[in-house]
């Protein structure tokens, strides 16, 4: 199972980190959770296109985690030879948010459609709407959703894939709740949404300051991967966003609450389980 952080960023545009996203490996099967700004480049530096996404995870529907749902839709829409519907996975109003999608699109699938004879039909999207409970997909990794807490974002989801005994969860945006928790336990690798708290709270920007009551400092996400028994946290979603490679002190205030490998993702931060060596 091979995780990769293709963005670590926040809705603050940054040129060393695209939007959130994280890609999770298993075989063949590849599972993008969120659609952060500049994803599919990301994806294409990861070695794996549109066309070889299995389903797209989407974890609540802030514009920072679905700006580039559009692009994963039309880019494997034309990318592909034959009939390959998207699964879009999310919670209740995922599908208006696809609907909108493919509304806000039909110009361009109108040119493309007259202009190319083996394009047929428009783009296909099969959309899964759920807060808790399995993930019904056709083979690859055990998945499984669970409710998190990101109000006034409501309903917010996180994630749990499974396979051949290992388990990676993506938390999302959220503070502690004990859907993460149940949802957390025993898993190999926790990717958590991890702000500044301590930084945040001293700028004197009110709509920076409301950040911290709705999603999780370090020393919060390191606590939820300390009662879950977790062997990795990966920290991403960086506010504010240090350099890439300059987590050190990050890693240290994580490690603080957290027993296990702390590690700082960058874009394209990649953690297997078993690890490589």
């Amino acid at each position: 199972m091979r995780v990769v952080t293709l963005g670590t960023g926040s809705p603050l545009p940054d040129p060393n980190r695209a939007g959130p996203s994280t890609l999770v490996s298993v075989d063949d099967q590849h599972l993008l959770i969120d659609c952060g700004r500049g994803v599919l480049m990301r994806l294409a530096a990861a070695g794996v296109g549109a066309a070889q996404l299995s389903a797209v995870l989407i974890t609540h529907l802030h514009s920072d985690h679905l700006t580039d749902l559009n692009d994963v839709i039309t880019t494997r829409w034309i990318s592909t030879f034959e009939s390959t519907p998207l699964t879009v996975v999310g919670p209740p109003g995922t599908q208006a948010v696809v609907d909108s999608i493919e509304s806000m699109l039909r110009a361009d699938t109108g040119y493309r459609l007259a202009h190319h004879d083996d394009l047929t039909e428009a783009p296909i999207t099969e959309v899964i709407e759920l807060t808790e409970g399995p993930v019904e997909l056709p083979g690859g990794p055990r998945i499984t959703a669970a409710p998190t807490d990101h109000r006034p974002v409501e309903p917010s989801v996180a994630y749990r894939i499974e396979h051949d005994g290992r388990a990676v969860v993506l938390a999302g945006d959220t503070v502690p709740c004990t859907g993460l928790d149940s949802l957390t336990r025993g898993a190999d690798i926790l990717v958590h949404t991890a702000i500044r708290a301590d930084v945040i709270a001293n700028i004197p920007i009110a709509r920076l300051n409301d950040v911290c009551d709705y999603h999780s400092s370090i020393e919060q996400a390191a606590d939820t991967a300390e009662r879950a028994g977790v062997s990795v946290l990966v920290l991403t979603h960086h506010v504010p966003a240090h350099p890439p490679g300059q987590g050190d002190e990050v890693a240290a205030i994580a490690s603080r609450n957290f027993s296990g490998r702390v590690v700082v993702a960058d874009d394209l931060t990649t953690v297997t389980i078993p690890e490589e060596h």
